[in-house]
Formats: structure tokens, C-alpha cells, sequence
């Protein structure tokens, strides 16, 4: 396993490879723990504020050789978009994107987790909805 240096535009997340997974880690310190959900092989949520942080993990992951070796084991074409559209609960104050995070389960529903995996090939594609995710609906997610 190799855990990923933190920088610190990934704020409190923290992430490491091991084999084709990326394992996500949030741990804030400045406020009460709120975890992120998961519905394994569905989606995850994030609280508003975590979210720039975690796209700054995702970015780092995707620097990894890991990453690409994955990419180009899989023979995933770039075009490939595992991951739907985030939307925002403005009254959870979390922003949920549906896609191939976990191992599909019997569990129904997103529920709390204190870490949770994704493939490293599917990483772009969180990439992108984070992004776009930030610059169109987390208040000042416009902002660097």
C-alpha cells in the first residue's frame, strides 16, 4: 500500500493506492467529524466544504503510476464516463455523486463510512463531476 503525501489543497483527506484501488480518507479536525456516505457500487456524498479537498485527492491519485498502469490495463477509453452528474442537498449541506464507488452490495441507501475505495481507473471520471460539481454548485467553489 502506498499512502499518498498530503498537500495542502487536499486539506483533511487523505488517500493511498493499493493495487487498482484508491482508498479515501476524510478527517476533519476543525469541526465535528461528519463522515462521507456511501452506497457501495452507487455513489458517495460529501459535505460541502470536503469537496474541493477531496478533488485535490483524486487529482494527486491520478499523478500515481499506479493510476495509469490501471487505465491502461483495464483499456479504458477516455471518453468513458462511469460517474453521473453531482448534485447538491442544500439542506444536508452534502453534495452527492452517483457512480462505481465500493463494491456493489446489498446495502440500500448511502450510509456513513470512515473510508471509502475507489477503482483508479474511474478516478478522471469522479475528477471531472468534482470540478464541475465546484465551479457550478458549492458556494465559492468558483474560488481557488
Amino acid at each position: 500500500m502506498y499512502e499518498i503525501p498530503p498537500t495542502a489543497a487536499m486539506r483533511d483527506w487523505a488517500v493511498a493506492i493499493d493495487g487498482d484501488l484508491a482508498a479515501f480518507r476524510c478527517a476533519s479536525r476543525s469541526e465535528p467529524l461528519v463522515l462521507p456516505r456511501m452506497w457501495p457500487g452507487r455513489g458517495l456524498g460529501v459535505r460541502d466544504a470536503d469537496v474541493r479537498g477531496l478533488a485535490a485527492a483524486v487529482s494527486e491519485a491520478m499523478k500515481t503510476p499506479g493510476y495509469w498502469l490501471a487505465r491502461r490495463r483495464a483499456g479504458c477509453p477516455w471518453e468513458e464516463q462511469p460517474w453521473g452528474a453531482a448534485h447538491r442537498d442544500a439542506e444536508e449541506g452534502f453534495v452527492y455523486v452517483p457512480g462505481p464507488c465500493g463494491t456493489p452490495g446489498d446495502a440500500v441507501g448511502y450510509r456513513p463510512a470512515c473510508r471509502f475505495p475507489v477503482a483508479l481507473r474511474d478516478l478522471r471520471g469522479l475528477r471531472i463531476r468534482l470540478a464541475a460539481c465546484l465551479h457550478a454548485c458549492v458556494p465559492g467553489g468558483a474560488r481557488s
